[in-house]
């Protein structure tokens, strides 16, 4: 399979889409909000008459009400990554959800996703409580290789972690070494002033297309506020203009500003990844980083 991954904005769907039509391919979304039916102005999601003709597969598949965990995605994925090689197509894997991405292309293992509801809310409350660096010390009790290698920052990470330990007596399941998969894996770039550029307008047209009216349509449908789906930047920030927390002369701002940080988050992310290409989209020029993909995904389909 051939990946296109990066940060959000920067390109990634149009230059899959070309490529696409060029070697018989079917995209496979990476997105973590895109899963989920009713999400589509926050998320930018792309719509059946701007695939021109490409198979999209994994949007709107989730209601907007349900929890979808990496595990849920990667076996989803595996299954359509099964279908398309059936129908000679090449498998374009496209999105900039980094764990999710990891998770499919190396392999992961994972333990059995069984219902503790209220063990997470009884590592929440301590959190809350205690702060999450708490949190962190109880799982270096019990799991010293997940606390080493899972960020301070991943929370929801740091509690499953300590969920399975304390309902299983296993520690979290690790990757087991190489790719079940033959990948070329490709990362998409820009200088940041253009990727800011890109997310100003971005978070502009997505409050022209109506995100407020799609945020309160969910809520009337009965999606709670705390629903994972509704935690996805754009719309925890409209769920609070919802409650009258953010104001409307401050919502496209502090869209913006939290889409930039998550960019910056993900270009750490992809920079950790190894045997990955780099493509600067305007160093390089789109017609050129699209000739390059075009000859990474012949190379994988001759090598069958």
């Amino acid at each position: 399979m051939l990946v296109i991954a990066g940060p959000t904005a920067v390109g990634k769907s149009e230059l899959a889409i070309r490529l696409a039509q060029k070697v018989h391919g079917e995209i496979i979304s990476c997105d973590s909000a895109q899963v989920y039916r009713g999400l589509n102005v926050g998320t930018a999601k792309i719509q059946p008459a701007q695939m021109q003709g490409v198979a999209h597969h994994l949007l709107d598949v989730v209601d907007a009400r349900e929890r979808f965990t990496v595990a849920d995605y990667q076996q989803r994925a595996r299954d359509v990554i099964l279908e398309v090689a059936k129908r000679g197509h090449l498998p374009v894997i496209v999105g900039g959800t980094g764990l999710w991405l990891r998770a499919l292309v190396r392999g992961f293992e994972f333990s059995p996703e069984e219902d503790h509801a209220d063990l997470r809310s009884h590592i929440t409350e301590i959190a809350r409580h205690h702060g999450w660096e708490s949190i962190r010390r109880l799982l270096r009790m019990v799991d010293v290789e997940s606390y080493r290698k899972i960020s301070s920052a991943d929370r929801r990470r740091l509690a499953r972690a300590l969920e399975v330990w304390w309902s299983s007596g296993r520690r979290l399941a690790r990757s087991p070494g190489g790719s079940p998969y033959r990948v070329s894996y490709w990362v998409l770039f820009r200088p940041i002033a253009s990727i800011h550029a890109r997310i100003a307008e971005r978070a502009q047209a997505m409050l022209a297309e109506g995100l407020q009216q799609e945020v309160m349509s969910l809520l009337s449908q009965g999606v709670e506020r705390s629903a994972q789906s509704l935690n996805a930047i754009g719309y925890r920030e409209t769920v609070d203009w919802c409650y009258g927390r953010v104001a409307d002369a401050e919502l496209e701002n502090l869209i913006r500003r939290h889409t930039e940080q998550l960019a910056k988050r993900q270009m750490t992310w992809f920079r950790s990844e190894g045997d990955v290409h780099w493509l600067d989209l305007e160093a390089y020029g789109e017609v050129r980083a699209l000739s390059a993909l075009e000859r990474a995904a012949v190379q994988l389909l001759e090598a069958l």
